[in-house]
């Protein structure tokens, strides 16, 4: 550890992790690529990882801080590569629910043409059933499916010009939140949708108090607070889908949805 004090999470600024400081979600991503190996960030020696799964990060599991936890809370100690990536297709959403972590989280959103910068975190089977846990995957209890992002409706481009043949990530079965005209809003940061939130509905505001702080002590303290926000927001009609639920497979049976036939196998 000794010999990598500069590449530690707290000495990089990327070691608080929302599921414990709720009103930092998505909490910060790293500058560039690299391997998330305990308590480091250490370089890359490579961008692609046959052996493992690509899972595109558009939240928290972008942020190291609170990767580590996620996998500190399962027992996982195997190092996690996370790589930049520049990513056109999609778009950062709101997801249409309230999670038990206390936060509005984020979820991918169909965005032909737009263009960003996103993390793939390459897992191994173990690290996988862990990030989905999290997730709440499988069904029917869970906020996401885990939803195959195939080429070239999603293109992911890796610093050396190579372009990976599609990326799973998380997508909301409750849908997303729309911007007022009926298209998904963007994410503005976790104070600052709190506020909106709590201000333009009164219901929410009964519930949760009246600052995101209030918000989120109360979302902690009571899952089934939770789940009524979720129903306030469906039924103040803030809901629109995301465009991404034709890539999500049907995790009761394993029959592929439209668009899922692309998706490999996991390894």
């Amino acid at each position: 550890m000794d010999g990598h004090a500069d590449r530690t999470l707290e000495a990089l600024g990327l070691g608080e992790a929302p599921a414990t400081d709720p009103l930092r979600y998505p909490g910060a991503w790293p500058a560039e690529s690299g391997l998330l190996d305990g308590d480091l960030l250490l370089p890359l020696d490579r961008l692609t990882h046959e052996d493992r799964v690509p899972v595109l990060a558009v939240g928290s599991n972008a942020c190291p801080g609170q990767l580590r936890h996620k996998m500190r809370q399962a027992g996982i100690t195997s190092p996690v590569p996370l790589v930049r990536t520049r990513v056109t297709g999609i778009g950062i959403g709101v997801s249409a629910h309230v999670s038990r972590l206390g936060y509005v989280s984020a979820s991918p959103v169909h965005a032909p043409g737009s263009v960003r910068e996103l993390f793939v975190t390459w897992l191994d089977a173990e690290q996988l059933a862990v990030i989905d846990a999290s997730e709440g995957v499988p069904l029917p209890y869970g906020n996401y499916r885990r939803a195959w992002l195939p080429s070239p409706e999603v293109r992911i481009e890796l610093a050396d010009g190579t372009r990976l043949p599609g990326a799973y990530s998380y997508v909301n079965r409750r849908g997303v939140l729309h911007d007022g005209a009926g298209l998904p809003r963007g994410h503005p940061g976790q104070r600052e949708l709190i506020t909106e939130l709590l201000t333009s509905v009164p219901r929410l505001r009964q519930l949760f108090g009246v600052t995101p702080e209030e918000f989120c002590t109360r979302a902690r303290a009571d899952a089934r607070l939770c789940e009524r926000g979720t129903r306030v927001l469906a039924e103040e009609k803030l809901v629109t889908t995301s465009g991404l639920e034709r890539f999500v497979r049907d995790q009761h049976t394993g029959s592929p949805g439209t668009g899922s036939s692309l998706s490999p196998p996991l390894t």
